[in-house]
């Protein structure tokens, strides 16, 4: 009897112990480390009795706190709209065309202004700064990707994850005997914690840059950048009995219908508890049925049936990497052609909310709680799939289904936050305006030269619609909002058109500055054939150029002091006169030095110039993974369309208050202070941004 109640008492504790020694690393890029589902349930039921026993307690310690914290507040309730890339002439044409009533409602009786955004104009750039208050320097997010000076290779800018250091050697398994190290690389402290630390509740929806989850006063789901299961950031699958190809954000897998089947599988991560590390693959069988264009789709011990052009709900499967463990991934599929050719799109694989295999929400069970109240949703960071749609892989309606599905599950997590959250922010943000803005920006210019294969009538609208659809969620919001609610409407940037690339990296090596291997006259991805020992400069990402620094980079040769100073000089000159000639104008409006840009703590980790384009140009897709060739300048004749990855003088956001706000210009900066002035909170004096109110 006595060993019974020994080993009631020590089970519990073994298993805590265990998520740390069976944690792994997989996936190419981001990765991420994964937990099997039980040791999550387990510590997720634990944690639900903890919480039901200390309610009581919990409730009196909130309901004093709560009646100190609002003493000096103005508000109960601010509630955040955040519509990605809404672009202010669009919204002040059909704000006087009349198509906007809940917007023109807000500007008439509280404020709209245009938001200065940051330098460079990018999402994750914007974000960071609309939650810290500071600018990049401060933040440390400069782009999507960042350099590693020791390879010139690019990395992800908002997360780093490390392997586990210590092994355990099993036959063909090796056992992570620690943690793996899941860091985010977003500095300074974002506003909704400076609110929980003076006792002021926040919930926090898919804001970006807020992946690995942070702790504080409140929920939190994470936003852009939270990686799929590969750990890479959206990798759909096309399923083909046709050769074809895919240049990005996908992969083919290549099938062969024998008697009306499909034998294949699904492309999972890699199995790093084998030593050989392989990708899991999870077998798939498809049967055909031709006389009514359906499929049966049998995968991971479950059949659903799908017809030809019909999106499926999300589809819950696990791999089994061995040793007991699973990994949990939902995801969906759409059957484009059946025969003569078969064709089948899936989705990135995303982690499972409701099972979640890393931590994508703050505490650890609100996905699983948010799961459980609404069903299955997307946790990829930037689900849309627009490269799906630039590969031709999906088409437009399939395209715009996607977004608009994923968009109604983020309308379901804020109004439930609203319902929940009385007193306390909200802040939700929503990438539809974004995605469908990039992909179907060229119907609003008839000389874009996407538009030479494809023109409708119905796509022209798509924009058009999208607004008044924002326009009625807005109108939701205020119907919901408390009497004593400070309703701000936002975007972190606007958009232009992306007519023409420009490759930096082949202006830069037509000029001398970059300096390929002998014999060499191009490069491939990733400056494959660059001679660092012979080049002075490079470009990288959405925007930068880097100097070849000597004492920084591995191979630098220019000298840090004046030499640094005067080419960077000189680059500016002669890239603000770079001209197209083809259009008969300069494609760059402005190269901005980082050292004469807003300072801080991280200043060395930006990019040495940031380049402005003008409207109509971006740098080119081949410019962005580091090719060389022998064009300057391309038309974009992908679906990807528009951009704002230009000069941010001309892609300012917008801002809607339901209160009057008297400055005349107002930055992306400005947010958090206001929103803790709100709250009678003092900003703090690293912020560089001021109280609008």
């Amino acid at each position: 009897m006595k060993k019974k109640y020994v080993l009631f008492i020590l089970l519990p504790l073994c298993l805590l112990i265990i998520p740390v020694s069976l944690r792994a690393y997989i996936g190419p890029g981001a990765g991420f480390a994964f937990l099997s589902s039980f040791l999550v349930f387990f510590l997720t039921f634990l944690l639900a009795i903890f919480s039901l026993l200390s309610w009581p307690f919990r409730f009196f310690f909130r309901l004093i706190r709560g009646r100190k914290s609002y003493k000096k507040s103005s508000v109960d309730q601010v509630v955040i709209v955040g519509l990605d890339g809404m672009e202010p002439t669009l919204v002040e044409k059909y704000l006087e065309e009349g198509k906007l009533p809940n917007l023109s409602k807000l500007k008439t009786s509280g404020t709209y202004k245009r938001l200065g955004t940051t330098i460079p104009a990018i999402s994750p750039v914007a974000w960071s700064s609309f939650m810290t208050g500071c600018h990049p320097a401060k933040h440390n997010i400069f782009d999507f990707l960042s350099r590693n000076p020791s390879t010139y290779l690019p990395d992800l800018s908002s997360a780093q994850i490390s392997n586990p250091k210590k092994f355990l050697s099993l036959g063909k398994y090796k056992i992570p005997l620690s943690k793996p190290v899941i860091k985010g690389l977003r500095k300074s402290i974002p506003f909704w914690k400076t609110l929980g630390q003076n006792g002021i509740f926040s919930t926090i929806l898919r804001i970006p840059i807020t992946f690995p989850p942070e702790k504080f006063y409140g929920h939190l789901i994470s936003g852009m950048c939270a990686p799929d299961l590969k750990g890479s950031q959206g990798t759909f699958s096309f399923y083909s009995s046709e050769k074809t190809d895919v240049d990005e954000g996908g992969m083919v897998i290549p099938v062969d219908v024998k008697n009306g089947q499909i034998e294949t599988y699904i492309s999972g991560p890699q199995n790093s508890l084998h030593k050989n590390e392989e990708e899991i693959h999870l077998p798939m069988k498809i049967l055909i049925n031709k006389s009514n264009d359906s499929v049966a789709i049998k995968t991971s011990g479950k059949t659903f049936h799908l017809k030809k052009n019909e999106l499926s709900d999300w589809i819950k499967i696990t791999f089994k990497p061995g040793l007991g463990m699973k990994i949990r991934a939902i995801c969906r599929f759409y059957v484009s052609e059946i025969s003569p050719k078969f064709k089948m799109y899936m989705t990135p694989l995303n982690i499972d909310p409701e099972k979640p295999s890393l931590p994508i929400s703050h505490p650890f069970i609100y996905s699983v709680y948010l799961a459980k109240l609404l069903g299955p949703y997307n946790t990829l960071g930037e689900a849309d799939d627009t490269w799906a749609l630039n590969e031709g892989v999906i088409d437009e309606d399939t395209f715009l289904k996607l977004c608009y599905d994923n968009h109604k599950e983020s309308e379901d997590m804020l109004f439930n936050a609203m319902k929940k959250t009385r007193r306390g922010v909200i802040a939700c943000w929503f990438q539809v305006t974004d995605s469908i803005q990039h992909m179907f920006f060229r119907y609003l210019d008839k000389k874009h030269p996407a538009l030479k294969h494809a023109r409708s009538e119905k796509s022209e609208k798509v924009i058009e619609d999208l607004y008044t659809k924002m326009d009625d969620l807005v109108g939701r919001v205020i119907e919901k909002l408390n009497k004593n609610s400070c309703l701000i409407v936002m975007s972190d940037h606007g958009f232009k058109q992306f007519k023409r690339g420009v490759n930096i990296n082949s202006w830069l090596y037509k000029n001398g500055f970059l300096s390929l291997k002998k014999g060499k006259n191009t490069s491939g991805e990733w400056f494959k054939d660059v001679d660092w020992e012979r080049t002075k400069a490079y470009g990288l990402g959405l925007g930068g150029i880097y100097i070849n620094v000597k004492g920084r980079e591995e191979k630098g040769i220019v000298d840090p002091g004046r030499e640094y100073t005067a080419l960077k000089s000189e680059l500016k000159t002669k890239l603000e006169s770079l001209r197209d000639e083809k259009e008969n104008q300069n494609a760059i409006r402005t190269i901005y030095d980082r050292d004469k840009i807003p300072s801080g703590p991280y200043k060395d980790n930006c990019p040495d110039l940031i380049v402005g384009y003008h409207n109509g140009y971006r740098v080119s897709w081949d410019s962005v993974t580091g090719k060389v060739d022998s064009h300057t300048f391309q038309d974009n004749i992908k679906a990807w369309s528009g951009d704002h990855c230009i000069d941010p003088e001309i892609v300012p956001g917008v801002l809607f208050c339901n209160r009057k706000i008297g400055q005349k210009k107002a930055s992306i900066v400005d947010i958090a202070p206001t929103v803790l002035k709100l709250f009678g909170i003092k900003p703090p004096a690293h912020m560089d941004g001021t109280s609008l109110l």
